[in-house]
Order: C-alpha cells, then sequence, then structure tokens
C-alpha cells in the first residue's frame, strides 16, 4: 500500500518535470526500477500492463544480473516509440560512457541494494533516459 502511494506520489512529481533524465530519477527515487523509470520517463506512458512487464528487467532481467534494466526499458521506449532501429544506438553510447552494459558488472563496486548500489542505479537510469531522449529527438 505504501509503495503503490509512494509510486503514485512519484509520477505526480515527474510529470511536473520537464526533462526526462530528471523525471526517471524521480520515478527511480519513488520506487520504481530502473527499467521502469526510463520507460516512463521516455514514453510520458503509466500504463499499468507496461510497468508490470518492465519490472522484470530490474536488477538485469530478473535480478540476474545480466543487461542493465535502464537498457532494456530504454530499447522498449524507442520501439514503443517507432524507432527500434536505435536500440543498438543506445546500447553502444552506454557502453560508451560506462564500459559495460551488464548490470552485474557495473555494481560489482557494491553491495546490493546498500544506499551506495542505490545511487549508483539511479546514476545509471538518469544517465540512460537522457540518451534516449536525444535519440528520440534525431
Amino acid at each position: 500500500m505504501i509503495g503503490a502511494l509512494r509510486k503514485r506520489l512519484a509520477t505526480k512529481t515527474a510529470a511536473q518535470l520537464e526533462d526526462c533524465a530528471e523525471q526517471a530519477g524521480a520515478l527511480y527515487d519513488g520506487g520504481y526500477n530502473c527499467a521502469q523509470a526510463v520507460l516512463q520517463a521516455t514514453t510520458g506512458r503509466g500504463d499499468p500492463e507496461l510497468l508490470a512487464m518492465a519490472e522484470a528487467f530490474g536488477g538485469g532481467i530478473g535480478k540476474s544480473g545480466c543487461l542493465c534494466g535502464a537498457v532494456t526499458g530504454g530499447v522498449m521506449a524507442l520501439g514503443l516509440s517507432g524507432h527500434p532501429e536505435r536500440g543498438g544506438e543506445l546500447v553502444a553510447a552506454f557502453r560508451e560512457q560506462f564500459r559495460t552494459t551488464c548490470c552485474r558488472g557495473l555494481s560489482k563496486d557494491y553491495r546490493w541494494l546498500s544506499r551506495e548500489h542505490k545511487a549508483n542505479c539511479r546514476k545509471l537510469t538518469v544517465a540512460t533516459a537522457g540518451m534516449v531522449e536525444r535519440l528520440l529527438k534525431k
């Protein structure tokens, strides 16, 4: 119950922000995972089914530590926005900035779900939303 209220408040807060990256940060702070935050911030869509689908990609696909959920959310957003061909550009830009797209590699310096780990994931979420926004403006 508290989680749902927190997410609704985060959604309202994000809607008041113009920048997709800032929106993604507000959504992440409100309890959405990295994939959900990027997807919602860059598409403006908060469909419960869409967010339920994206939830499975947090933690590197079902918390497996594989592909970063922020990247996955960004690729989904590009596809929903009619630009699926730009998914590879997102992966390349992310890899250029962070050296890997693997959640486990991006999180290796942090204890899982520690304050530092969450701050790092937020940073990645915000950066990815910004990358997606730029790709959508091309």
